[in-house]
């Protein structure tokens, strides 16, 4: 679990999970938990979506729009697909 973004409205956390299958080891699992403090909600994105979601946050570096403002704005489009409420313990 690596933390690879946070701002005032967003925190994006990139987790694999290597996966062992009996005694061959199996593909590794991975994606990205995308946390909404604002609304308090959070997601999960893995497989096609998290591939989606890397590309991007990659070609905003590559057009040297890398401000906060702008990975917000990507990421927030994302996080619009959380439903899962963010509870504290």
């Amino acid at each position: 679990m690596q933390m690879l973004y946070n701002s005032d409205s967003f925190v994006v956390v990139q987790m694999d999970v290597p996966a062992v299958k009996g005694d061959a080891p199996a593909p590794a699992r991975g994606g990205y938990e995308i946390v909404d403090k604002t609304a308090r909600k959070e997601i999960f994105i893995e497989g096609a979506l998290a591939e989606r979601f890397k590309q991007g946050v990659e070609a905003l570096v590559e057009q040297g729009d890398s401000t906060e403002e702008a990975f917000d704005d990507y990421i927030a489009g994302f996080a619009g697909l959380a439903q899962q409420p963010v509870v504290l313990h």
